[in-house]
């Protein structure tokens, strides 16, 4: 009952800070973009706005390990593990420059979706060929702009702590754009709210894991399925070791 009670809480201050935000984003977007045609500012007040509902909330403590290996001049093909909803929250306190990759659905949200619009994120018709292409070329042009992306791989949340199999595209588009890839590891989301519901379960640390950036020059030589296994594989090992680092010891026997 009182999970439930907090969780109406927390909508209905999500609910009012997304009217109450969305015309100063718009305010935001008609000031800067004649100077800003990358909309940065737009998507810093983004990274604001989603960070609202983690900063105030307590149950969320969020930890980012490794931010310094994110080079404030370079343009990275991101990739994130996918557990719960509450993963583009957490991802947006990084506060660095991009531009999601994110299904058509969320872009109908009121003023979450306007909003979203209005930073020029990529939208995705999931099963649809010609939006997959749509999305690809997108992705191109907004990498060789000078902006990165952020993708999750596996497609749509994982029902399990274990990573589901990842899709080629984020690795096809850095083949393509010799871009680095950024490998990010989320733990925790899943436990503080879980894929099905909206009802925010008890306190979770929450942690995020940037891990090291891979060069072009370091998998040039590979296909996209290479690729895409090597980089599912580095995350994967990096979430086992955050599994076995969390799970408490057995108690001695008495």
């Amino acid at each position: 009952m009182l999970h439930r009670g907090l969780s109406t809480v927390f909508w209905i201050f999500f609910t009012i800070s997304c009217v109450a935000l969305y015309p100063v984003a718009l305010v935001v977007w008609l000031v800067t973009l004649p100077f800003d045609p990358r909309l940065r500012v737009l998507h810093q007040f983004t990274c604001f706005w989603a960070s609202l509902y983690t900063w105030f909330n307590p149950a969320w403590p969020i930890e980012i390990i490794g931010r310094d290996k994110i080079r404030p001049d370079a343009t990275y093909v991101m990739v994130a593990n996918h557990q719960s909803l509450l993963d583009i929250l957490v991802l947006f306190r990084l506060f660095t420059h991009f531009k999601w990759v994110s299904k058509v659905e969320n872009f109908r949200v009121p003023f979450i979706g306007w909003n979203m619009r209005m930073n020029r994120y990529i939208q995705i018709k999931r099963g649809k060929k010609e939006s997959v292409v749509k999305m690809m070329r997108h992705c191109r042009d907004t990498l060789e702009a000078g902006s990165s992306i952020m993708m999750f791989p596996e497609g749509t949340r994982s029902a399990t702590d274990q990573l589901a199999r990842f899709k080629t595209g984020a690795f096809e588009l850095a083949l393509d754009t010799h871009r680095p890839i950024l490998p990010i590891l989320v733990i925790g989301t899943a436990d503080a709210l879980p894929k099905r519901g909206f009802v925010l379960r008890g306190r979770h640390e929450i942690r995020v894991t940037i891990l090291e950036p891979i060069e072009y020059e370091n998998f040039a030589g590979s296909s996209a399925n290479e690729l895409t296994l090597r980089v599912r594989e580095q995350l994967n090992q990096a979430l086992t070791n955050e599994l076995l680092r969390t799970t408490p010891e057995p108690s001695p026997p008495s």
